[in-house]
């Protein structure tokens, strides 16, 4: 064997031991990586949700709720951890015809990943905005009024014996039966 060949003999093995940590800490990085997009896409959804949950609430007060148990159930579910979830509701178009808007902020953990010099916790924020429905004032009239005419029963044309065909152009509480009947 050539004097050369000697000395290389082994080195493949050392220098697979100093390469080696290397290739970890990359791996690592890559999954640390992966973690945060996977974060950041789940923060971005719930805040979606959270936006829609917020534009069918009964009214701007029941928004926030709504909104803050919609992004609490939706990061719960796809396993995300947040250290601090916050979730503002802007109300301030809350009407038929408007808007709403959700902010979801969540402070994820970066300590599974200890052997890396990375922050231990990233905040993630999304923004997501929801139309409210313009028609949102008349359903709620035509489901006030089918409970409404229940309660004055005496007052309703259908419980006078009068069909709602006949009555729809004098009473208002049949005017959703005849457009919903087609006739």
């Amino acid at each position: 064997m050539p004097p050369a060949a000697r000395r290389d003999q082994g080195s493949a093995a050392v220098e697979l031991v100093l390469v080696t940590p290397l290739l970890i800490m990359m791996l690592m990085f890559i999954i640390a990586v992966g973690r945060l997009v996977d974060a950041r896409m789940e923060v971005n959804g719930a805040a979606m949700q959270a936006a829609r949950a917020a534009s069918v609430a009964a009214d701007a007060a029941a928004a926030g709720p709504a909104a803050l148990a919609t992004a609490q159930a939706a990061l719960s579910s796809e396993r995300v951890t947040c250290s601090t979830l916050a979730v503002f509701a802007g109300t301030s178009d809350f009407q038929a015809g408007g808007q709403v808007s959700v902010t979801a902020s969540c402070t994820v953990s970066l300590a599974g990943l200890s052997l890396l010099p990375l922050p231990g916790a990233e905040t993630l924020t999304a923004t997501a905005v929801a139309p409210i429905d313009e028609f949102r004032d008349q359903a709620l009239v035509l489901s006030n009024s089918e409970g409404l005419a229940d309660a004055n029963s005496a007052q309703s044309p259908t419980a006078a014996g009068v069909p709602c065909r006949a009555a729809a152009r004098q009473h208002a509480s049949c005017a959703h039966q005849s457009t919903e009947s087609g006739d």
